[in-house]
C-alpha cells in the first residue's frame, strides 16, 4: 500500500511532456491533459506538476545577504537602449578579477540565476547576470509570463545587448579586461551566439544550449565548454554537426555528455530533473575552466 505521504513516481515521458510545454509548442492546458494521462489521474497530475518545475521558493546555495559577496540590480548601456542586471563581487577581492556574464534560461533573472550569479562570484570572478527581458520591461515574477516574453524579443536585438554586455564588463574598475560567459538552457544558445558575434569574448560555457547556424560557426574566437544531458535528445541532435564545424574553424572547445541526465539537470530548484552528480561535475569543469581562460 502506498503511504499517503510518498513522492509520486516521474517518468521520463513525463519530462519529456514538460520540456516540449517550456520550450516548443506545448500549451499548459494541454500538458496538463497530456501530464494526466501519464499519471493516471488529475490528482497526480497536479502533484507531479510542481516537482516538474522550478521551485522559485527553494533556498538559496549563496543567500542574498552573504557576507562573502557584494551584489546588486544595476542599469547599464545596451545595444539601443537600457539594460538592467544583476552585479555580484567577491567582498574580499583582492587584486583584478576575470570577470562572467551569467545568462539565464527562459524564465528571465529569477531568484535561481540571482544565486548562480552570487556562485560565480564567490568563485572570484565578477558576475553580471544581464535580464535580455529588459527591452521589454522587465523580469516579471510570474514565470510563464516570462516564458511567453521570450517569443516577443527581437533576436538581432538581443545580440547587440550581450555584445554591449561584454563591452561594459571588459571596462569594469574590478575586472581585469578578459570576459567569460555562462548560460543555461536558452541561456546556452544565447552564449553560442555570444561567442559568434562577440569577438572579446574569451570563453563561453553553454549548458544544454541550442546550436548556431554551421555557416556562423567560423566566427567564433572564444574557447567554449559544452554541456549536455545525456537524455536531453531535442538539443543533443545538433551536437555531432555542430563539432564538425568548430573542428573545420579549428576552435578550441570541450564537449561533456553527462549520461542519464536531462535537460536542465543543473538547476537545483526543479526536483524531477536536477541531478546532483552531473551539476556538480559540470560545475567543477566551468569553474576550472573559466578560471584557465580568464586569469
Amino acid at each position: 500500500m502506498t503511504k499517503p505521504d510518498a513522492k509520486p513516481a516521474i517518468t521520463q515521458a513525463m519530462i519529456d511532456a514538460y520540456d516540449e510545454y517550456t520550450h516548443l509548442t506545448l500549451d499548459r492546458r494541454r500538458f496538463m491533459e497530456q501530464l494526466t494521462r501519464l499519471a493516471g489521474s488529475g490528482a497526480a497530475a497536479a502533484a507531479i506538476a510542481p516537482l516538474l518545475a522550478a521551485n522559485s521558493a527553494q533556498a538559496a546555495v549563496v543567500a542574498d545577504n552573504d557576507p562573502r559577496v557584494k551584489g546588486e540590480d544595476i542599469s547599464y548601456p545596451g545595444g539601443s537602449g537600457e539594460m538592467k542586471g544583476y552585479l555580484v563581487k567577491p567582498a574580499d577581492k583582492a587584486g583584478k578579477l576575470g570577470t562572467v556574464i551569467v545568462v539565464h534560461e527562459n524564465r528571465g533573472l529569477n531568484p535561481h540565476i540571482r544565486d548562480v550569479t552570487r556562485r560565480v562570484a564567490l568563485e572570484g570572478f565578477v558576475a553580471l547576470a544581464p535580464d535580455f527581458l529588459s527591452p521589454l520591461g522587465g523580469t516579471p515574477t510570474d514565470e510563464d509570463k516570462a516564458r511567453d516574453m521570450f517569443a516577443k524579443l527581437d533576436p538581432a536585438q538581443t545580440i547587440a545587448n550581450g555584445v554591449a554586455t561584454v563591452a561594459f564588463l571588459k571596462s569594469d574598475r574590478d575586472g581585469n579586461g578578459k570576459v567569460g560567459a555562462i548560460g543555461f538552457c536558452w541561456g546556452g544558445g544565447t552564449v553560442n551566439m555570444l561567442a559568434i558575434n562577440a569577438p572579446d569574448l574569451s570563453a563561453g560555457v553553454a549548458y544544454y544550449g541550442m546550436q548556431p547556424k554551421a555557416a556562423d560557426v567560423s566566427r567564433i574566437k572564444a574557447a567554449l565548454l559544452l554541456h549536455y544531458g545525456g537524455l536531453d535528445e531535442r538539443i543533443n541532435a545538433g551536437i555531432d554537426a555542430f563539432k564538425k564545424e568548430l573542428d573545420a574553424a579549428h576552435v578550441e572547445y570541450t564537449v561533456y555528455v553527462y549520461e542519464g541526465a536531462n535537460h536542465a539537470f543543473n538547476n537545483d530548484t526543479s526536483a524531477a530533473r536536477y541531478d546532483k552528480k552531473a551539476a556538480d561535475l559540470a560545475w567543477g569543469r566551468t569553474i576550472a575552466f573559466l578560471k584557465q581562460k580568464l586569469a
